[in-house]
């Protein structure tokens, strides 16, 4: 099944303990794409970069399969730019830069040969750019997915509650949740969140796992212990481009079936940490994937005799 990816394609700059980096490509819309491409049959990306965005990093998204008719070139702007550094924890980090550029006015424009996408991730960005593409869809998707984040909860609260209850699954952090509900508890705050329109919530608690909640059942991931976490930039994306890329490639959106796309998210957001950038998910070999597969499966899989 086909998949629209929505999101930011752009320049980021980090700094972590282990290191920092000059401008890299990065943005939502990147790491959900390549993440996705291991295994969606077509991804369809709709974004927008400036003139100085590198011909070969538009290549790189093609050669892993990303149809990229839906990414707009605006020769004579610049490309949106991201740089932070994270702090000891690498669980929060400081906001350097934020250069919004082309990302200030865009408008997405679903190309005639996306509008047949079956399934629809919307990367973090305002919640009326979101709707948008929602809006400008001609055939209904079976699913629509949904990032976003505290940013929007803080700013645009109303088109945010609006966008929400639009799609079929938002994915959020603990804190986001918290937030946005208003409750401490997670349970609680998946009740009303899902009040609010959704069928499913994934709350990602980044090393401690992911929640998925739907048809009144809970589904908890485990983390995997890694031995190196370089940058944890666009894990979230990441996790993001696996789920919804294994619903595509399956076509079964039943929630027994989404536990396993959360495990394929965890598993493509595991690799996304380990290096800078998205340097580690773009040669993944099949072998690579099902062997973290597989060691997600091992950490989940208990058998107790009553």
């Amino acid at each position: 099944m086909s998949l629209l990816v929505i999101g930011s394609v752009a320049f980021d700059a980090i700094e972590t303990p282990f290191g920092k980096t000059d401008k890299i490509i990065g943005g939502a819309a990147t790491y959900i794409a390549l993440s996705s491409s291991y295994l969606a049959n077509k991804v369809n990306l709709v974004a927008v970069v400036g003139g100085d965005f590198p011909k070969e990093d538009i290549k790189l998204l093609q050669d892993h399969g990303v149809d990229t008719e839906g990414l707009q070139v605006k020769e004579d702007e610049k490309s949106f730019f991201w740089s932070g550094k994270y702090h000891n924890d690498m669980n929060s980090r400081d906001t350097l830069v934020t250069e919004l550029n082309v990302l200030a006015d865009f408008d997405p424009v679903i190309p005639a040969s996306y509008q047949s996408s079956e399934y629809v991730m919307l990367g973090n960005l305002s919640p009326d750019v979101q709707r948008k593409v929602i809006e400008r869809m001609e055939n209904k998707p079976k699913l629509i997915a949904m990032d976003t984040m505290n940013f929007w909860m803080d700013i645009a609260r109303e088109e945010l509650d609006k966008t929400i209850a639009m799609v079929d699954v938002l994915i959020i952090n603990d804190e986001e949740a918290r937030q946005l509900s208003g409750e401490y508890s997670l349970k609680t705050a998946a009740t009303k969140i899902m009040a609010m329109g959704p069928k499913y919530l994934i709350i990602k608690k980044g090393e401690h796992g992911a929640l998925l909640f739907g048809e009144d059942k809970v589904y908890c991931c485990p983390a995997l212990l890694l031995e190196s976490v370089f940058d944890p930039t666009g894990a979230g994306d990441t996790f993001a481009g696996g789920f919804i890329g294994y619903l595509a490639k399956t076509d079964d959106t039943s929630f027994s079936n989404m536990k396993r796309a959360v495990i394929y998210g965890s598993t493509m957001a595991s690799f996304c940490v380990e290096k800078f950038g998205a340097e580690r998910i773009v040669n993944l070999s099949d072998s690579e994937i099902n062997s973290r597969v597989q060691e997600f499966i091992d950490l989940s899989q208990v058998k107790i005799s009553l």
